[in-house]
């Protein structure tokens, strides 16, 4: 129990916070108004009316700052609630607050949402002892009690929940791309350990030839150069791919050549269509392996999730500084342009175009499928 006391004191905010939006205004005008209203409605039913209206207006306008400053803005409202309260025990009069005071429960759930864990801790106790003596000025019987204080912590319940799965999908998302990091890594390292080899295969090669063949030397250096060439523009491309230490996998690489294969793969419906045009000589090996990777998982995704598919189409052009993917399905996603939540698949696909100077789009087309689009750079060089 204090361990878990102690990490959740230690709990940074929570990433992510938007800050104040637009629409924290629109909310807060409202709020004001049906205050208004309300306290010039009810003036005859509630205690000291203006002040009362006064209240809820000021803080109805801390809402813009809950996100940012949730602690204080617990501070303010909580500690303005419980002498409200207070003064309502000691006069037995009517209620102080208005019914517009309900959006005091935006307030728990915003501090557990985005507050750091010292905020939450001493931000609760503050929210506890505000709902404590609002219980005990406005309930008489224990049931009531429990009922009305579960009713009033249930904001900040909902705010754990949202919390606990949006730090969930980011550390997901985030070791989606480490993986995706790492299979590059690894790929790299076997097309630069490739030309390496070969450098030092031709450098003993000249050195050994050269006292019987004179053009030997230089026809070595020259296959060096287009080596060693090669190896900087994948060493470029590994920076800042993470390696995670396995030993390299000696089979050779697949490639756009090994692309038809996927289609093989697919026992059912939905047919693959597979078109490659333009000059594909010049693409790096690494570039050409991410080709057939990218491929790879937009075929198998459209194989899963598209229902209803009959055919997905591969096409691969070349035009010289350039290679572009595109896997197209006709199936039906159940996803739009405006609301689409990438997977973890989508985001390391990303994450390794990205990483060899490309870029991927995906998104639903117009006439129903879906698009996978990567354009890569036949050099893999870092834009």
């Amino acid at each position: 129990m204090r361990k878990a006391l102690r990490s959740l004191w230690a709990e940074p905010r929570a990433p992510g916070n938007p800050g104040t939006l637009w629409w924290d205004r629109w909310l807060v005008a409202g709020v004001v108004t049906t205050a208004l209203v309300e306290g010039i409605a009810r003036g005859d039913s509630i205690l000291w009316p203006p002040l009362a209206t006064l209240l809820a207006v000021t803080l109805a306008i801390t809402l813009l700052w809950r996100r940012t400053h949730p602690l204080t803005v617990v501070a303010i409202d909580f500690a303005a609630i419980t002498v409200m309260n207070v003064v309502v025990l000691i006069t037995s009069g009517p209620d102080f607050g208005l019914y517009t005071m309900a959006f005091i429960l935006l307030i728990p759930y915003a501090l557990v949402r985005w507050g750091s864990g010292r905020e939450i801790v001493i931000g609760i106790g503050l929210i506890l002892v505000g709902f404590g003596t609002g219980i005990a000025a406005d309930y008489s019987d224990i049931g009531t009690a429990i009922a009305g204080f579960v009713f009033a912590m249930s904001p900040a319940l909902i705010g754990a929940t949202v919390r606990y799965r949006s730090v969930a999908r980011a550390r997901d998302r985030d070791q989606a791309v480490l993986r995706e990091r790492g299979q590059l890594a690894r790929e790299l390292h076997d097309t630069v350990a490739h030309h390496v080899s070969a450098i030092a295969i031709h450098a003993q090669a000249g050195r050994t030839l050269a006292g019987t063949n004179p053009n030997a030397p230089l026809e070595a250096l020259e296959v060096i150069e287009g080596e060693a060439s090669k190896t900087l523009a994948e060493m470029r491309a590994m920076v800042g791919a993470l390696r995670s230490g396995e030993e390299p996998d000696l089979a050779p690489l697949p490639g756009i050549a090994d692309i038809s294969r996927l289609a093989g793969r697919v026992t059912d419906k939905p047919r693959i269509e597979m078109s490659v045009s333009g000059p594909l000589d010049d693409i790096t090996p690494a570039i050409d392996a991410a080709i057939y990777r990218l491929a790879q998982e937009s075929i198998t995704n459209a194989v899963r999730h598209a229902r209803n598919a009959t055919k997905v189409a591969v096409t691969v052009e070349g035009d010289g500084r350039q290679v572009r993917l595109t896997v197209s399905d006709d199936g039906q996603t159940g996803r739009t342009a405006d609301h689409t939540e990438p997977g973890f698949g989508l985001i390391g696909m990303r994450e390794r175009a990205r990483l060899l100077g490309g870029s991927l789009d995906a998104g639903p087309n117009s006439d129903g499928g879906w698009t996978v689009t990567a354009v890569l750079p036949v050099d893999g060089a870092e834009r």
